[in-house]
């Protein structure tokens, strides 16, 4: 799958100074190389019993619900708060350059159904550990993490529970 990484744009200092932000759109843009990241996230939880997918806005929406077709499963989205219309729970994380919060429907799934996280990308690991801690308050089984791109040298894989399985397509 290493060919997908030519679909990776880098665009230094954005958001900000220093930073080198990796750009999907190029990714989505491309009908094979979108149909084979879906299918790449989604492979390694076929047999996984999942019957959600959440994704995390925005980005994991779109790739979330990529996997949730390929594992004939139901999507649920994980939203800023404010966005949702209907009873949720959040939670609040620490970002690396501030603090943010993340929002679920209480009714996104049944507790004990199998849930799997998805998103774009895993840099320091907040956003996505905090989405874990929203499917775990809510009684869903954790069936995995699965993103496109890991920016290994952030180490957000280290701040994820260690029994979450971790899947990864390519990794910077």
């Amino acid at each position: 799958m290493d060919w997908l990484k030519t679909f990776v744009r880098r665009i230094p200092d954005f958001p900000g100074p220093g930073v080198v932000f990796m750009d999907l759109t190029p990714l989505l843009g491309d009908a094979r190389a979108l149909r084979s990241s879906g299918e790449a996230l989604a492979a390694p939880f076929a047999d996984a019993g999942v019957t959600r997918v959440a994704g995390i806005e925005a980005r994991g929406f779109m790739f979330g619900t990529l996997v949730a077709r390929e594992l004939g499963a139901g999507f649920v989205p994980l939203r800023k708060p404010g966005k949702l219309p209907a009873a949720t729970e959040s939670v609040g994380y620490t970002l690396e350059y501030g603090e943010a919060s993340l929002e679920i429907h209480r009714d996104g799934f049944a507790p004990g159904e199998r849930v799997l996280l998805v998103d774009d990308v895993l840099a320091t690991g907040g956003t996505a550990c905090a989405a874990l801690q929203l499917i775990a308050r809510l009684g869903g089984q954790v069936a995995g993490f699965a993103c496109l791109l890991e920016i290994a040298a952030l180490g957000g894989r280290a701040r994820l529970p260690v029994d979450t399985r971790v899947h990864t397509v390519l990794r910077a």
